[in-house]
């Protein structure tokens, strides 16, 4: 799948012209999203089964109202009351969810909010995804930091007192090469106590390399969970292999890494059946690895450079908070994540009743912590993959969440290899 059309000029040449034509308009000149590439790793698991089998027979529509109170007053919440309460017959029972829900975090969490930083290091994409700002087509300035670089970013988000960092890349071997990802990761250890990494998907052996280098956790976006919209979304590139995406975080705990993320970009195609989808995949996995950390988060879309107008498709914050209230019923003891994405008024309610993590001091371009946290002229920093929503500062994040009667929390990670 490998992609010649990379474009790191103002102008897309005649060439790629006519394939980014052909892509959108032929389906019969793209490549079969459900076949493994070259080199992708096939692993034996049942776990893409019994996900898309139950997500297959899901009719939201078909829950009535005393499905969602039946689940309500189960103590343990089943397969079935979580599609009761991810369905339209729910909305009215939006208040004793994020009760259920608050009552839930508190037993398992107590009153603690993690915080993190997401880092971009290279913002090269070798895939065409129509509603990233990094897709391959795009016109945007391209940026792969240099080991200095990354070693002076990490430096200054370590002087803000972050102490958990999220790595993220274009999707782009040759931009962004293992080596390189491991590297980087090896850097970020010298700074900061856990590691994460968000990435494109890797083979199981790859995935150990980068947790001995010091990587701690690995989440991938898998878009969406069906596979249809996905063939008509992800026109090129490895991205276009669905199936391999959806093993990789197996693929990651093979790789011994201490936990995984999942998600969905809500939005993109019917959200009911992709947060089912999200939470069946984390479930089933769960328990066929046990001790691994499961995180869960659902951001929406978000407008992209060239693109203003891309936004979620009927999923408001009220839907959002149906969502992520169904999450912690569903799964008491799993991580949920909100990112920038959404609004400083969002997250401030939502982690008083179901999220355990937020991102603060975030920036979702290359190379720009420096200006953005030390008000320097900004120089060769890599364009965006999309506009937050949110861009609190560390101090202020964690101000808030204290004022909020809440305990924010930096890191609670021992490593005991040291």
């Amino acid at each position: 799948m490998a992609n010649d059309f990379f474009v790191d000029s103002e102008f897309l040449s005649p060439a790629a012209l006519e394939k980014k034509h052909m892509l959108e308009n032929d389906p019969s000149s793209r490549t079969n999203h459900m076949v493994y590439a070259e080199g992708m790793e096939r692993i034996p698991s049942d776990v893409m089964e019994h996900v898309m089998c139950e997500v297959k027979s899901y009719d939201p529509s078909s829950y009535t109202q005393s499905d969602v109170m039946a689940a309500l007053a189960h103590e343990r919440c089943t397969i079935l009351d979580l599609k009761a309460l991810l369905s339209p017959a729910a909305a009215p029972f939006l208040e004793k969810m994020a009760k259920r829900a608050r009552d839930e975090t508190g037993k398992h969490f107590g009153n603690t909010v993690y915080i993190f930083t997401p880092i971009y290091i290279a913002n090269i994409c070798e895939n065409y995804c129509v509603y990233c700002g990094f897709n391959c087509f795009n016109h945007i300035k391209r940026m792969k930091l240099s080991e200095d670089q990354i070693e002076r970013e990490m430096e200054i988000v370590e002087k803000s007192g972050m102490e958990e960092v999220l790595l993220l890349t274009g999707e782009s071997r040759k931009g962004s090469s293992v080596e390189y990802i491991g590297r980087a990761c090896e850097i970020a250890k010298n700074h900061f106590r856990n590691v994460g990494l968000e990435i494109y998907p890797v083979n199981s052996d790859e995935y150990a390399y980068l947790h001995s280098r010091g990587a701690d956790f690995v989440t991938v976006f898998q878009e969406t969970y069906d596979t249809d919209k996905y063939e008509t979304l992800h026109l090129l590139g490895n991205k276009r292999c669905w199936p391999y995406r959806f093993e990789a975080q197996e693929r990651a705990l093979m790789g011994g890494m201490r936990g995984v993320g999942f998600s969905a970009l809500l939005g993109l195609s019917d959200f009911r059946r992709d947060a089912l989808a999200t939470a069946l995949h984390a479930y089933f996995l769960q328990k066929k690895y046990p001790s691994a950390e499961i995180s869960l988060s659902c951001p929406r879309l978000r407008p992209i450079i060239n693109n203003e107008g891309i936004n979620p498709q009927d999923v408001g914050e009220r839907e959002l908070c149906q969502i992520l209230s169904a999450y912690r019923i569903f799964m008491p003891f799993a991580g949920i994540t909100v990112s920038s994405r959404e609004s400083a008024s969002f997250r401030n309610g939502i982690v008083k009743i179901a999220a355990t993590k937020v991102s603060a001091g975030v920036s979702t371009g290359v190379g720009d912590h420096e200006s953005k946290y030390e008000g320097t002229e900004e120089e060769k920093a890599g364009d965006e993959q999309f506009e937050i929503s949110d861009g609190r500062t560390l101090k202020k994040m964690y101000d808030d969440i204290s004022d909020e009667g809440l305990q924010p929390v930096l890191n609670d990670y021992i490593d005991v290899s040291e």
